[in-house]
C-alpha cells in the first residue's frame, strides 16, 4: 500500500512539473509575440495591423538564413531581428511617418501592408509549411517528456523582458524615448530629433517582433499566413495590459498564458483560445483602461 501511494505521489509530482512547464511556456510565448507590439503601440500609439506579418517574416528570415548555412543562433538572435528591424524602419519612414495621431488611417495603411506582405510571402515561399527541428532534444520527467527548447524559450523571454525594462528605465536612449513619447513638443524644444526617436523606437519594436518569430519557428513552423495565428492574441494581450508597456504586457501575458494553457491541458487547445478571449472580455468590462490603467500606473 505504501509503495502504491509513493508511486501515485511520484506520478502527481511529474504531472505537476510538466503542467507548470507548459504553463510557463504559454506565458513566455505570449509575452514574446506581444512585446514588440506593446512598444510600438504603447510608445508611438501606432496600431500596427502588420504585426503578425512581422512575426512571419522573422520566422522565414531565420529559416532562410539557416538554410543558407548561417549558424542557427546567429540567424535567430541577430539575423532575423535585424532584417525585421530594418523593414520596420522602411515602414516607419514610408508608411507611418505621416500618419502619427491619425488612428483610422494608420489602421488602414498597416492592414494593407499586412495583406501585401502576406501575398509577397506566398509568392516567394509558397503555402507549404517550413521549419527547423528544435535543438537540445527532450527532457524526461517520469513518464512524460518535454522539449528542452521550450525551457530555452522561457528563459529567453524572461531575459528579453528584463533587458527591455533596464534599457527603457536606466539608459539615456530609454529616457529620451520615454520623454519624447510623453511630451514631444517639450522634447523637440530641448533639441531632441523626434523623427529619429520614432524611427529607432519602431526599429526596436519590429526587431523584437522578428526575434519572437524566429524563436517560435522551430516549434510552430512558418507559413505565409502564420501571422493570423498570432495577431489576435498579441493585440488582446497588449490592449488588456493597458498603457504601461512592460508591466501591462507582462501581467497580461502571465494571466492569459496561464488561463489558456491550463484550459487547453484540461480540455482542448481550441477551448484554451476561447478561455483567453473570454477572460479578456471580462477584464475589459471591469477595467476598460486595461490592467495598468487602474493599477501600476507609475510603472514602466
Amino acid at each position: 500500500m505504501a509503495l502504491v501511494l509513493h508511486d501515485m505521489n511520484g506520478l502527481l509530482m511529474d504531472l505537476l512539473a510538466i503542467t507548470l512547464l507548459e504553463i510557463f511556456y504559454g506565458i513566455a510565448s505570449l509575452a514574446l509575440i506581444s512585446l514588440g507590439l506593446a512598444i510600438i503601440f504603447g510608445m508611438l500609439r501606432v496600431i500596427n495591423f502588420a504585426h503578425g506579418e512581422f512575426l512571419m517574416i522573422g520566422g522565414f528570415s531565420f529559416i532562410m538564413l539557416t538554410s543558407a548555412g548561417v549558424n542557427m543562433w546567429i540567424a535567430m538572435l541577430i539575423g532575423a531581428p535585424l532584417i525585421v528591424g530594418l523593414l520596420g524602419i522602411v515602414v516607419e519612414r514610408v508608411v507611418i511617418r505621416n500618419l502619427y495621431g491619425r488612428i483610422v488611417e494608420t489602421i488602414l495603411a498597416t492592414w494593407g501592408l499586412s495583406l501585401f506582405l502576406m501575398g509577397a510571402a506566398s509568392l516567394l515561399f509558397g503555402y507549404f509549411q517550413r521549419g527547423v527541428s528544435p535543438p537540445f532534444g527532450t527532457l524526461k520527467i517520469g513518464n512524460y517528456q518535454e522539449g528542452v527548447y521550450s525551457i530555452f524559450v522561457i528563459v529567453l523571454a524572461a531575459a528579453v523582458y528584463l533587458s527591455t525594462y533596464l534599457v527603457l528605465r536606466y539608459t539615456k536612449l530609454g529616457l529620451i524615448a520615454r520623454a519624447t513619447m510623453q511630451n514631444p513638443e517639450m522634447a523637440s524644444s530641448l533639441g531632441v530629433a523626434r523623427e529619429k526617436v520614432y524611427a529607432v523606437t519602431f526599429f526596436c519594436g519590429a526587431a523584437l517582433t522578428g526575434l519572437a518569430g524566429a524563436v517560435l519557428a522551430p516549434i510552430a513552423g512558418v507559413v505565409p499566413t502564420s501571422g493570423l495565428a498570432y495577431i489576435a492574441r498579441s493585440f488582446i494581450t497588449v490592449i488588456t495590459g493597458g498603457a504601461t508597456v512592460i508591466a501591462g504586457t507582462g501581467i497580461a501575458s502571465v494571466l492569459f498564458g496561464t488561463v489558456s494553457q491550463l484550459t487547453a491541458i484540461l480540455t482542448r487547445p481550441v477551448w484554451g483560445e476561447a478561455a483567453l478571449l473570454l477572460t479578456a472580455v471580462i477584464l475589459l468590462r471591469f477595467l476598460p483602461a486595461g490592467i495598468t490603467g487602474r493599477y501600476f500606473r507609475n510603472g514602466l
